[in-house]
C-alpha cells in the first residue's frame, strides 16, 4: 500500500471510520483534524498485504503538536475509499522511536 493513496482519499473525504476506531479516538481524546494531519505528515511502518476484505497499514505521524499518533487505515482499490481501522496513542513502553515494536 502507498501512503499517498490514503492521502488523497483523506483529501477528497472518501473516508470511513469503523466503531471502533470512533471510540479508540474518544477514549485517547483524538480529534479526526489531527489524526489526518498525522497521516499526511506520517508514514507507513507495518504493511499488511494480505488483510481481508482490504489490504491495510498502520501509519505513524504526529499531531500539531508533535505528538505521536498510531493510527490503522483498509484501502479499497475499487472505489478508492480508506477505512480508519483503529487509532490510538502508542505506548513508549511498547514502541522504539514510535516506529519499530519493542520485542517481548
Amino acid at each position: 500500500m502507498n501512503i499517498t493513496d490514503i492521502i488523497v482519499a483523506i483529501q477528497r473525504s472518501l473516508v470511513r471510520i469503523t466503531d471502533h476506531a470512533d471510540e479508540e479516538a474518544v477514549n485517547d481524546d483524538l480529534a479526526f483534524d489531527e489524526i489526518y494531519y498525522s497521516v499526511i505528515k506520517g508514514e507507513i511502518i507495518e504493511d499488511y498485504p494480505n488483510d481481508r476484505p482490504y489490504p491495510s497499514c498502520l501509519v505513524f505521524g504526529k499531531n500539531f503538536t508533535g505528538e505521536p499518533i498510531h493510527s490503522v487505515w483498509g484501502y479499497n482499490p475499487d472505489n478508492l475509499w480508506v477505512v480508519l481501522l483503529t487509532v490510538y496513542r502508542p505506548d513508549p513502553k511498547r514502541w522504539i522511536d514510535w516506529k519499530i515494536r519493542v520485542k517481548t
